[in-house]
């Protein structure tokens, strides 16, 4: 696999090894260095209050769903978010607690008690500090898109299943069951003893998340409707359940550090929680950051992120947090808002902890229905429906992925489905390699070696082409995978912005999978953002089919024969295909 032709002019040769203080320096430190006068200062407070805004209802949502009181959730996102922010290697992440953890803290809490959680995520912290250290952030990229999707969609089903007590008021005989069939069952059986001013101030919560997502997409919809909702409940004093009479309401300070009790015995049995809190919380925090980084054109440094994430967990659980990560939601808020850099973040956890002092009295009336109904329109919007029924089209072999780690993510364990997703993933590349090299005749998954001279119509190299300031030429040469997508995806993400028009050729392309259809979809939206004519040359009919079932088809991109045809039409067929060729034949 490798990409050719002008990225070496953009820093590949002559390129210095970074140093460590380079590669682990905060993107803090990088802001301040650029100049950060008021006016940024004043944008990264704007957007660091809407964020608060929330994030509030959110951390005591998930805190409550994941068997724990809701200011533990405010003291997750206070400390470890502020921690994320000063420490981590992106310049827009938001940390916080998170939805996918529901299940896994839940877990914990049940086998091991609040003590057993607090050690689990002090030693999740120590783990993701120690492999940030290890470079091994770089290999959490190479997880395939279809895991990524499967996984989390089956977190979504799991959380909006655990919302279902309180959504409807259910009063269950015994304890609510944690796999998925037997509280369903358990939930049935209960069905009748279903509070109607739950599902009401449930489903008021709902339409107005939803209504004014489309009539004030601006508001702050989530925090307006458990403000409506704890209105109504207070003043027609509505027998639903609240936080006030389920936790005696939330605490108006932080308390002071503290360790858990320590044994080890704790130790040995929380190993295995706190192996998966790592995992998970390297995978989600890297996810969300390339999201911003997708958003922003910004490249965020995942080792560095890591360890930052590593010391935030250790942090919140010193302050009886619960498990930090990046949230994809809070950060994609975050950039939108017009956040410059990671005060907008630190900044959020400070009015945070002002929103506690200020929100304690009110927050006793907050229905636990209204917050179900914040945590099952989130499970909504992060199942990735889309990219799951596209995924189901695109082959067999993906459709296979997708729906063993969604399976065993939704009826086993988390853990699980992304290291079986993973492995499928690769056994399905090695088989997808052994196929290709039968079919794709003549076009070896890697370019071997050739002299200079063995073919009689090479022509002299003519630099023109290379040096126009307005197309910008670049060839994929090799197998495009699930491996080297992320490598690739960067180049191409980070050097569209240069030209008007920019043209990749999948001529020497003999395999594609969707992780790479991916990275091209996100190349494709950013250059039709920015206003570049993308063309893609020379893709085979298997390797078009992937791209076009990945949503890269026109307008956002226009396909051609050859990158001859395709820099005619960007010159307006100025220039006739052969005398353009004489600029790329020899490269």
């Amino acid at each position: 696999m490798s990409i050719a032709n002008e990225h070496r002019s953009h820093g590949r040769v002559g390129h210095h090894e970074p140093t460590f203080a380079e590669l682990y320096s905060p993107k803090l430190l990088t802001v301040l260095r650029e100049g950060y006068g008021l006016s940024d200062f004043r944008a990264d407070a704007l957007a660091g209050l809407t964020v608060a805004i929330v994030a509030l209802p959110l951390s005591m949502a998930i805190a409550i769903a994941s068997g724990v009181s809701p200011g533990r959730g405010l003291y997750t996102a206070v400390i470890g978010g502020f921690l994320v922010s000063l420490l981590g290697g992106s310049r827009f992440q938001i940390g916080g607690p998170a939805g996918a953890f529901i299940v896994l803290v839940a877990a914990t809490v049940d086998r091991q008690g609040l003590d057993g959680l607090l050690i689990a995520t002090m030693m999740s912290g120590v783990m993701l500090v120690i492999a940030g250290y290890l470079r091994l952030g770089t290999y959490i990229k190479f997880i395939p898109y279809p895991v990524t999707v499967g996984f989390t969609a089956g977190i979504a089903v799991i959380i909006f299943a655990s919302q279902l007590k309180d959504l409807f008021g259910i009063t269950l005989a015994g304890k609510e069951p944690g796999e998925l069939l037997p509280k369903l069952t358990a939930l049935a059986h209960g069905a009748p003893t279903a509070s109607m001013s739950a599902v009401v101030t449930a489903a008021l919560s709902i339409a107005i998340i939803i209504g004014l997502k489309h009539l004030r997409p601006t508001w702050p919809g989530i925090l307006i409707a458990v403000v409506v909702a704890a209105i109504i409940t207070f003043a027609l004093q509505l027998p639903v359940e609240t936080i006030g009479t389920k936790f005696g309401g939330i605490p108006r300070e932080l308390p002071a550090p503290a360790l858990p009790a320590f044994s080890l015995a704790k130790v040995q049995a929380v190993f295995p929680d706190a192996i998966a809190f790592a995992l998970l919380g390297a995978i989600e925090s890297l996810l969300s950051a390339v999201v911003a980084d997708g958003m922003t054109g910004r490249r965020h440094r995942s080792n560095c992120e890591l360890v930052a994430q590593g010391f935030a967990n250790v942090g919140s659980a010193l302050f009886g947090g619960i498990c930090v990560t990046g949230t994809i939601a809070r950060t994609a808020t975050n950039v939108r808002a017009g956040a410059r850099g990671p005060v907008s973040g630190m900044l959020h956890s400070l009015f945070l902890l002002v929103f506690m002092l200020i929100a304690a009295p009110l927050a006793s009336y907050i229905p636990l229905s209204a917050l179900a109904a914040v945590l099952v329109v989130v499970a909504w919007n992060m199942a990735e429906k889309h990219e799951f029924a596209t995924l189901i089209r695109s082959s067999w072999g993906d459709a296979t992925v997708l729906l063993a780690t969604f399976g065993l993510t939704v009826f086993r364990d988390l853990t699980e489905g992304i290291l079986v997703g993973f492995a499928l993933g690769a056994v399905l590349f090695i088989n997808r390699m052994a196929q290709m090299t039968g079919v794709e005749d003549g076009s070896p998954l890697v370019a071997k070696d050739r002299a200079d001279f063995e073919d009689e119509a090479r022509v002299p190299y003519n630099p023109k082409l290379s040096a126009d300031k307005d197309v910008l030429v670049y060839r994929i040469t090799g197998a495009f995978f699930f491996g080297a997508a992320s490598t690739v995806g960067t180049v191409l993400d980070s050097i569209a912005d240069r030209r008007k028009a920019f043209v990749v050729d999948f001529a020497a392309v003999p395999f594609l999978d969707s992780t790479a259809a991916n990275a091209m979809s996100r190349v494709a939206a950013k250059a039709k953002r920015q206003g570049i004519r993308l063309f893609i040359t020379g893709a085979s009919p298997t390797v078009r089919r992937a791209l076009l079932t990945h949503g890269v088809r026109p307008p956002l991109v226009r396909y051609r024969e050859t990158i001859e045809r395709a820099v005619a039409d960007i010159k307006g067929k100025e220039t006739a295909p052969a005398d353009v060729a004489d600029g790329l034949a020899a490269s």
